[in-house]
């Protein structure tokens, strides 16, 4: 009965989202855009350079489309908690607790913005490039990859977005905040690790598990061994690091929650 809620919900915004069919394409194609820009920056970049942090334009391509097609999905789903710290100051959140439903899913179903469908298939479309110009090893092992990878990649990055949005229930104020981690690891997992400083990889790589988004996956697609000396196994293994960062996501989400007091407006 609860999941009938939720799908009349979403099938209500979304059909109020198809209602204008052409400016929903106009909004779709500025998203393919969008996600392409940053794709022509890394071509034009390496108009400059032969490699970056060791890796060619092909395999950056890769790393690159596995990130953007992770986040396209992520965002779509989870983007819409950017509202949350209005919600806290206008009371609205209140109106969530009164109903028998989970506050987070509410907050997801609340305003699904599918033009962002565009960003997701300029990421799969690069994807396709990527792994068309790199020496892949196909295998059932690899092609099950290529599949899980941003789906996995989705999790963290949806994971990510909850837990550092959950941080407004203390902190009113704490958007800026929250974008910081959430696009700054957007950011991050484009380029291979190798490209940023220690202390920069240590945080967006492994307290904040970006590594696991694109780059260890891209790793395990090309057949390489870690340059930063991290084992094999860690290409492989995002799936587990999306289902504990979706864990901790749901841990600080519910701490957060049983903490609000609201605002008094």
């Amino acid at each position: 009965m609860v999941e009938g809620v939720y799908a009349k919900l979403v099938g209500a915004r979304l059909r109020g989202q198809m209602s204008y069919r052409a400016s929903f394409l106009l909004q779709c194609l500025a998203q393919a855009v969008n996600q392409l820009a940053e794709l022509v920056i890394i071509l034009v970049l390496f108009d400059r350079v032969s490699a970056l942090g060791g890796f060619s334009v092909s395999e950056v391509v890769l790393v690159y489309a596995i990130a953007g097609t992770a986040f396209g999905i992520a965002d779509m789903v989870a983007g819409q908690l950017d509202e949350l710290p209005t919600c806290i100051r206008t009371g609205t959140f209140d109106v969530l607790l009164l109903r028998p439903l989970s506050t987070l899913a509410q907050m997801m179903a609340s305003d699904l913005h599918l033009r962002k469908v565009g960003r997701i298939v300029a990421g799969v479309g690069a994807l396709v490039y990527a792994l068309s110009h790199n020496d892949i090893a196909w295998s059932v092992w690899t092609a099950g990859l290529v599949v899980l990878a941003p789906l996995s990649g989705a999790v963290i990055f949806a994971s990510i977005w909850v837990a550092a949005n959950a941080l407004c229930f203390w902190i009113v104020d704490g958007q800026e905040l929250a974008n910081t981690v959430t696009y700054g690891s957007n950011a991050f997992t484009s380029y291979p690790a190798t490209v940023y400083g220690p202390w920069l990889r240590r945080f967006f790589a492994f307290v904040i598990p970006g590594a696991f988004v694109a780059y260890y996956p891209g790793l395990a697609l090309l057949g390489r061994p870690d340059p930063l000396g991290g084992p094999a196994f860690l290409g492989w293994i995002s799936p587990l690091v999306a289902l504990a960062a979706a864990v901790v996501a749901g841990l600080v989400w519910r701490t957060a929650v049983r903490h609000y007091r609201g605002t008094g407006s």
